[in-house]
């Protein structure tokens, strides 16, 4: 089982499919990585030698940010506009959904479960 930027990459999928369990690589940057390192992208992961996984480490050191450091990133992106109180620092803070969508009576996965009227008795 190869490992990639502290990752063991899933067995018995395609390359292209298994680079995406980095945090930081999705299918486009997957497909780029094994373009510059001339890997098919049917290649199962299982089918990877130590020069492939050598160069496939370089080209992410060299070219991506991932893992640790993205989300690190991420992490202070969403402090800095915490700190400065725009209207998506304020709406991450209160758990809301930031990019526009409806809250009325979706939002369910950043409000949490619904909290019914209080009973009365």
């Amino acid at each position: 089982m190869a490992r990639i930027a502290g990752i063991d990459l899933p067995r018995n999928k395609h390359m292209d499919r298994a680079l995406t369990y980095i945090h930081g690589i999705g299918l486009t940057s997957a497909r780029q990585i094994l373009d510059k390192v001339d890997l098919p992208y049917t290649m199962n992961s299982d089918d990877l030698n130590g020069d492939d996984v050598a160069r496939i480490r370089q080209v992410l050191e060299s070219d991506y940010v991932v893992e640790g450091d993205r989300r690190r990133e991420v992490s202070m992106d969403i402090k800095r506009l915490t700190d400065l109180g725009c209207y998506r620092g304020r709406r991450h803070r209160m758990g809301l959904p930031c990019r526009g969508q409806r809250t009325k009576t979706n939002a369910r996965t950043r409000k949490g479960p619904r909290r019914g009227a209080a009973r009365r008795k």
